[in-house]
């Protein structure tokens, strides 16, 4: 046998295996950074996912292999945050999605308040306030999810959030307005219970 034909028969090979993985795969997965993140952010809203190894697995079973040092910074790109679910389990939640499986349109205001009430009554542990300044406290890694929350919601008395894993600050437009904030989200949060 030559090289050549040794090539040949490799490539008929290749191409014969192409083929059958074709006949057997779903639709087909670009292996690009944004696909993966779609990919990820579906995963996510479709199921609970409580650690990167369980992640890893969902997205080879989809066709993306990926290693655990891409899947750590595109958790971190996206903004992926682990939080407690009604069950009492760690899992991932994707912030810039609000919880949504598919897309949706800008929440009208009744909504945004409805899901602000949910969201303050599960996360919301204290609201402390001084002059135009709220501080809240959520559980271990919930912060920032809450923090994204309010800032979708769109609150026209707040100027801004900064958040850390269990506390947020909240910026009042009004230099005095920190407490009549602070008891607006404790209201919700009791609402909701």
């Amino acid at each position: 046998m030559t090289e050549a034909q040794g090539t040949q028969d490799r490539d008929g090979e290749r191409g014969e295996s192409r083929q059958q993985e074709a006949e057997h795969a779903g639709p087909a997965v670009p292996q690009t950074r944004t696909a993966r993140h779609r990919r990820i952010v579906d995963i996510l809203n479709r199921q609970p996912v409580r650690s990167q190894s369980q992640l890893a697995k969902l997205l080879a079973d989809d066709g993306l292999t990926v290693t655990q040092a891409t899947l750590s910074r595109d958790l971190d790109e996206l903004g992926a945050v682990k939080i407690r679910n009604t069950g009492g389990e760690l899992i991932y939640a994707v912030p810039s999605e609000g919880g949504f499986r598919t897309p949706h349109a800008p929440l009208g205001e009744s909504a945004k308040e409805e899901r602000m009430r949910r969201l303050a009554g599960e996360l919301l542990i204290s609201a402390e306030a001084s002059a135009n300044l709220v501080v809240l406290r959520t559980p271990p890694g919930a912060a920032q999810f809450l923090a994204s929350a309010i800032d979708q919601a769109e609150l026209h008395d707040i100027l801004g959030t900064i958040a850390g894993d269990d506390t947020l600050m909240l910026i009042s437009r009004d230099p005095t307005g920190g407490q009549a904030l602070a008891d607006h989200l404790l209201r919700l949060a009791q609402r909701a219970g």
